[in-house]
């Protein structure tokens, strides 16, 4: 039936908010140790991967506004882990860098992934295939609104 669509455990959207709560779980155990919150960590993996990166940057690649990214990055600069300092060439741009504390964070973190990845209950060819899955529906959603 039609109304069959309506029930909660028929939404695509829940199943993916869900996995994402039982993520943030996961996240905040293993991270708890290393001083870090979830969305510090997507930060520190950009900077990890680039640095310097501009904070536009930073959302564009997370996803995330100013107005979220910003009291990110406060709590980071206050624990030491990075700096943000005026762009020369460009002064409306601010960049972030890792201090030494934030690049030595990285060999602290280096299980992290590891450890999500034996709580997950998949094998790393289900893992590969669920995280394609993910970037191609999230592909279509972004484009069918024109993100």
């Amino acid at each position: 039936m039609e109304s069959d669509w309506l029930l909660l455990d028929r939404q695509l959207c829940f199943a993916v908010h869900a996995a994402s709560r039982a993520f943030d779980g996961a996240y905040r155990r293993v991270l708890g140790g290393l001083g870090l919150t979830y969305p510090q960590y997507l930060v520190m993996l950009v900077l990890w991967e680039r640095e310097p990166v501009t904070v536009k940057e930073l959302g564009t690649a997370l996803r995330l506004d100013s107005g979220t990214l910003s009291p990110l990055l406060k709590r980071l600069e206050a624990a030491g882990f990075v700096r943000r300092e005026r762009s020369r060439a460009d002064e409306r741009s601010v960049l972030v860098r890792l201090t030494p504390e934030g690049r030595r964070l990285k060999e602290r973190a280096a299980d992290v992934p590891k450890t999500i990845v034996g709580s997950s209950g998949l094998d790393p060819r289900e893992l590969a295939e669920l995280r394609s899955t993910l970037r191609r529906l999230t592909a279509t959603l972004d484009a069918a609104v024109g993100a």
